[in-house]
């Protein structure tokens, strides 16, 4: 069965290379393999070795193995590396989800965590947050969607788009839970060690039960989209063995210097992270400011963790309206919030994470003036 156009990647394909100033990026600021490479003495030589063969499909035992120290307790064989997030999130669902099975899904989110369950045939059950309550899903109704059994449950944190983040307390309790039920635990991390503060850290969640699986990708908090690396994480084996027969029939195995570069960013990601954070704490300090000043106009729940928040248009304008006229009349893309689903339809995402925002801000800025 055929997905449904992918509402916002067909968005993103249609402006994002062709407007001059992006406002609503979910990646962070990238760098250069030049600029990747001085980060560690002797990997541009040893980059220069690289073979351009076949690599393992599960991915490298090298880069497993960077992987898997991301996980308290995880051992390379826990690992499956793919092409991007998005072949992890396919590989899962082609892997763990049948005809039939009822799938609960945080929503507002990324496309394919439900879009490629229902089209395997489930039951997809949203559960759906607003700004009203925080972006909080409500815990409470977990029992009543899980009614009849459920198969899965599918959740993002830090969450894409509004920058939710789940307590400790609260994803234990959901481990607890879907263990309890006998479902599994889809946990998307990509965003993952771009909290604002360390205390609010969450461990992989992968570590908290051999029934989940963790998303991870070099993408986002460390900003190498280009290197299409990401991977599944979990102490599920018969589940991994099951992704990877999906994956012989997608990408087989990754681009040896993808993996190579991305090694050394894994190795180097204190350095890369500490710079990603000062770029995206920047501008979400200017963009406090600009919402302190736009309140009558729009209005916001702050993220609290990684580089994407959700605001709000207000006075009936509605975001589709208000993201069209700001690309045609400033030149500026913002992402209108009816791509995550109609109900959302005032929202639109705002991205943090690059160092361009300021001058694109400035731009919104000046065209919310002259309005």
């Amino acid at each position: 069965m055929r997905p449904a156009p992918f509402r916002l990647e067909r968005y993103f394909a249609q402006h994002e290379f062709v407007a001059p100033h992006l406002l609503s990026s979910s990646d962070c600021e990238s760098m250069s393999i030049a600029e990747l490479l001085a980060l560690e003495p002797g990997s541009a030589e040893a980059f220069q070795g690289v073979r351009l063969g076949y690599t393992e499909s599960p991915g490298s035992l090298s880069l497993r193995r960077e992987i898997a120290g991301l996980y308290e307790g995880f051992s390379p064989e826990e690992v499956l590396v793919h092409s991007g997030a998005e072949e992890a999130i396919f590989t899962f669902a082609a892997a763990a989800l049948r005809p039939g099975d009822r799938v609960i899904v945080q929503m507002p989110c990324y496309q394919s965590l439900e879009e490629l369950a229902r089209t395997r045939g489930c039951e997809v059950v949203p559960r759906r947050s607003s700004q009203a309550t925080g972006w909080s899903p409500d815990l409470d109704e977990l029992d009543r969607l899980a009614r009849p059994k459920a198969r899965a449950l599918i959740i993002n944190t830090p969450h894409n788009p509004t920058g939710f983040h789940w307590s400790r307390r609260n994803l234990e309790g959901l481990v607890n839970w879907t263990r309890t039920r006998g479902m599994l635990l889809f946990c998307d991390e990509v965003y993952r060690l771009l909290e604002r503060t360390s205390a609010d850290r969450l461990p992989g969640a992968c570590t908290l039960g051999d029934h989940v699986v963790s998303l991870g990708v070099m993408s986002k908090s460390l900003g190498l989209a280009g290197l299409r690396i990401g991977w599944a994480a979990t102490r599920d084996r018969a589940l991994l063995v099951g992704m990877a027969e999906v994956k012989d029939y997608t990408t087989i195995c990754s681009p040896g210097p993808s993996e190579f570069l991305a090694e050394v960013a894994l190795r180097q990601r204190d350095s890369i992270l500490e710079r990603t954070r000062g770029i995206t704490e920047a501008n979400l300090k200017s963009f406090t400011e600009f919402m302190e000043r736009r309140k009558s106009a729009l209005s916001w729940i702050p993220p609290k963790a990684g580089p994407v928040c959700f605001p709000r248009v207000e006075h009936g304008m509605g975001s589709d309206r208000f993201c069209e006229r700001v690309l045609k009349e400033a030149g500026v893309l913002l992402l209108p919030g009816s791509l995550f689903g109609e109900e959302w339809r005032d929202h639109f995402r705002v991205g943090l994470g690059r160092a361009s925002f300021g001058e694109s801000l400035s731009r919104l800025d000046r065209w919310m003036d002259a309005l």
